[in-house]
């Protein structure tokens, strides 16, 4: 068999958890046009046993891998679909993706794109079978169609129907930030100018975040300042305490229209898992390559 390189940016599972983000293997010679979540049962059947064992691998060497790679898979398929191109170097053909501002300095999982796990979390089945992409875009990327943390409520309910994503969708998809951390320089603003934070969350983070632009840009906080490392409903808890870190976190629970939803996932986890567990389904069926499109990349950093 052979490695597909996109697996973790296309979230391609049999069984995916949020206990198990890992990388989707392709049979030698496989031209299959259709995804299955069973396209791996002959061809690779101890599939998720290799995978998983990988992932515990991961996991213990680093927990905040986990976050970085759902990150990554979202990077990937808002920009022209779920098919690795965020992966690839730049080219004599192409500029790649890697340096596209929502990108650079901050897509760490990279290097360690096989596979990880986080604590906690729903499962489900995904279908199987996604191929990768022969070229990058640096413009696309470029281009707006990842939201910024910066965002208003009507850019991400605008930026995720463009991709077949409900205001739903990206309530669910957001609560992915229940782990993780972000860079100082990406809440800086949020908590010295913005009213709608919890003035003891905020004086918390500006200690480790100072002020002036270029001191601290790279220190981090705890996207979740409740259980940063447990995937569970309390990011949405946070957003009713004004203790979101990003202000595309607590756009979501300032009034609008998501008001609902964000008080829904923070009463009902079980809510909140059914409901990222359909909008991830969703997310990593935008665009996949597969037959005769694509390829099956031998090194990951550039076509073949």
């Amino acid at each position: 068999m052979k490695m597909s390189c996109h697996a973790s940016s296309s979230s391609s599972l049999t069984t995916f958890t949020a206990l198990a983000f890992f990388l989707l293997l392709f049979p030698s010679g496989s031209s299959s046009a259709k995804l299955s979540i069973n396209f791996y049962s002959k061809t690779c059947p101890n599939v998720l046993n290799t995978v998983r064992s990988v992932v515990h691998s991961a996991v213990s060497k680093e927990h905040r891998i986990g976050a970085s790679l759902l990150r990554l898979h979202f990077h990937d398929c808002f920009v022209n679909g779920c098919d690795g191109s965020i992966l690839l170097d730049d080219s004599s053909s192409f500029i790649g993706e890697k340096t596209a501002a929502p990108n650079n300095r901050s897509l760490r999982a990279i290097a360690a794109r096989d596979s990880t796990e986080i604590l906690g979390g729903p499962s489900w089945k995904v279908t199987l079978g996604r191929r990768d992409s022969k070229t990058a875009s640096f413009s696309d990327a470029n281009s707006g169609v990842i939201p910024p943390p910066t965002s208003t409520l009507n850019n991400l309910i605008n930026r995720f129907k463009t991709k077949g994503l409900s205001a739903k969708d990206m309530v669910a998809l957001s609560g992915a930030h229940t782990i993780g951390r972000a860079r100082c320089t990406v809440f800086r603003t949020r908590i010295y100018n913005e009213t709608n934070i919890d003035g003891a969350f905020a004086k918390t983070r500006q200690k480790n975040c100072p002020r002036t632009s270029g001191s601290g840009d790279d220190n981090i906080a705890p996207l979740d300042v409740s259980t940063r490392d447990f995937f569970d409903n309390k990011y949405y808890k946070n957003l009713l305490n004004k203790k979101g870190l990003l202000h595309s976190d607590q756009i979501l629970f300032n009034g609008g229209s998501t008001d609902s939803l964000v008080r829904t996932y923070s009463r009902n986890d079980k809510t909140f898992d059914s409901d990222f567990t359909t909008a991830m389904i969703k997310m990593g069926n935008i665009q996949p390559l597969t037959g005769s499109k694509g390829e099956i990349r031998k090194n990951c950093r550039k076509p073949n």
